[in-house]
């Protein structure tokens, strides 16, 4: 603490990115920094990662699933709800991701506390790690069934290690490239299929599909169909994790063709015509499978189907392996207190990947993604709520996120707990209603609540202190302040004083979370003030 004894040491200032810090973000993206402007990506770049989420055969299944049960104009009514909201969503988080330079663990600390937002990288490490065993699942029976000769555990094994590699060196040294050079090749592929697949058979009939018979939904078919869209809310938490490396010049172009409404034609609207188009031309009209899919292409094209089937899977499984690991590595520092490097998060998500194939266990995971679910669409209302209601930030325009600066649990927390509990177990116990409306209506009561207690939820959320860092530079986003725990040097966006330390040396946001002396002293701080504070109220006037 800075006292006559101790004054506050001076700040070691820097314009230029530490050479050291360079080398790790090679690997590490700085998954537990805020990102400098210094290492964002260019437009094409980051659409070319981005768009390896387009190529899926969750897409296809999904639209040729829904096909089967409310027929093809209502799902293609939802299909197109889905595209207007997701892509308003997608600008709205995207641009704001860019803005802020945060990941979904850093933003969740402002929303729920140091401590309270530990759940968030939880979850979509999880569910990363959910959509990478379906995903796998599919190349590794495409290569079963078309070459055979191994045991399918094998196969299971060499369509996880396949994948591992491409996401150790992040966005920026191998995924824009790689999935640039296969996008042609899926869209290519899928163009081959439709042709083929309308040689195959009578297709003359598939926009006019209607179901065999009739399915309680508890809701008109298009709005059924669109609920079952807004179930992957998910897509919001990866696009902060991917959005934060744009430019924020690049806002509106990112926020339109790369995160917004322009991806969400092609992943959802273009993805679910050939879905449908491929599942009535295979009649699979009444046992749509992701399975049947597979099967019916690598049939159709032989080893040029399987070639398409691993360009998919391989294509979408870089993002869902990198969204993991990253999350993986800000769990592990939250839980242990200590670095974990990317490498071995990539490793430890793929084995995890590899346990849950093995195991069989994909009712359990459908279960499971049904309750996470509720938790993700809590946490977009929140979210949504927080953006709409902050757009100057709580200071330099940016959320408090520093981990000495924010209380342990926020009302905000609670907001989230309580609401996205009532929406897994509405999904769980309430029939055919509860399984149709358990995410509009989570996602509704997230939003209500947060807004209403937005202004305790800030009260409540950050810490008195002194001394800030930020205060000391000219421009908090060039300024590099070199770091007294671990020697390297972030931008001052990031950098809190130290008050367990004489003299409060500067610290940065990753060592911060690391240090539970750190923490207690700045708690303490904050009581000492606001004890100050309130001893000050009650003085007579």
């Amino acid at each position: 603490m800075s006292t006559p004894d101790h004054p506050l040491q001076p700040l070691q200032v820097s314009y230029v990115d530490d050479p050291r810090v360079v080398k790790e973000a090679a690997t590490e993206d700085y998954t537990t920094h805020v990102v400098p402007l210094s290492w964002r990506s260019n437009k094409k770049s980051l659409s070319m990662s981005w768009y390896s989420l387009v190529s899926g055969m969750f897409y296809l299944v999904t639209a040729a699933t829904l096909a089967a049960v409310v027929g093809t104009v209502d799902t293609l009514i939802g299909i197109v709800l889905a595209c207007l909201a997701f892509g308003g969503l997608g600008f709205i988080f995207s641009s704001y991701a860019a803005k802020t330079g945060l990941t979904v663990a850093l933003v969740s600390q402002r929303l729920f506390g140091a401590s309270g937002s530990i759940v968030a990288p939880l979850i979509l490490a999880a569910t990363s790690i959910y959509y990478a065993v379906f995903e796998s699942s599919m190349i590794a029976h495409a290569f079963h069934a078309y070459i055979g000769g191994i045991d399918i555990r094998i196969w299971y094994a060499i369509a996880v290690a396949m994948n591992l590699p491409l996401v150790m060196g992040g966005i920026r040294r191998w995924m824009d490239k790689y999935n640039a050079a296969l996008l042609p090749v899926y869209w290519g592929g899928l163009i081959l299929v439709i042709v083929l697949a309308a040689t195959h058979a009578d297709t003359s009939a598939w926009l006019a599909h209607t179901p065999e018979e009739a399915t309680s939904l508890a809701a008109p078919g298009w709005l059924y169909a669109f609920f079952i869209y807004l179930g992957v809310l998910v897509l919001m938490m990866f696009t902060m994790d991917f959005a934060r490396f744009g430019k924020p010049r690049d806002t509106k172009v990112n926020g339109v063709v790369t995160f917004g409404p322009v991806f969400y034609f092609f992943v959802y609207l273009a993805n679910g015509l050939i879905g449908i188009f491929i599942a009535y031309s295979a009649g699979l009209a009444g046992g749509v499978s992701s399975t049947a899919i597979v099967e019916f292409i690598v049939t159709l094209m032989g080893g040029w189907g399987l070639f398409l089937v691993w360009v998919t899977q391989a294509r979408i499984n870089t993002a869902n392996f990198y969204v993991a690991s990253t999350n993986m590595e800000a769990l592990w520092t939250r839980l242990f207190r200590a670095r974990l490097p990317r490498a071995w998060a990539v490793l430890i998500c793929g084995a995890i990947t590899y346990l849950i194939m093995l195991t069989d266990v994909l009712n359990y995971v459908l279960v499971a993604l049904a309750w996470q679910g509720a938790f993700i669409a809590s946490w977009v209302g929140i979210m949504l709520v927080h953006i709409l209601f902050s757009s100057r930030g709580d200071k330099n325009g940016l959320p408090e996120v520093r981990p000495g600066r924010l209380a342990r649990f926020t009302l905000g927390s609670w907001i989230w707990i309580g609401s996205s509990l009532l929406g897994a177990l509405l999904y769980q116990f309430g029939g055919p209603f509860g399984a149709t409306w358990s995410t509009p209506l989570t996602l509704t009561l997230a939003s209500v609540l947060y807004a209403a207690a937005f202004k305790a939820q800030t009260r409540s959320a950050i810490l008195r202190r002194r001394n800030d860092p930020r205060d000391e530079v000219d421009d908090i986003w060039e300024a590099r302040i070199r770091c007294h725990a671990c020697d390297h040097s972030y931008i001052a966006a990031e950098m809190d004083r130290d008050p367990s330390v004489p003299g409060q040396p500067p610290i940065c946001s990753a060592c911060a979370g690391l240090s539970r002396r750190y923490l207690n002293a700045c708690k303490h701080e904050d009581a000492t003030l606001s004890f100050s504070a309130t001893e000050h109220d009650h003085l007579p006037v």
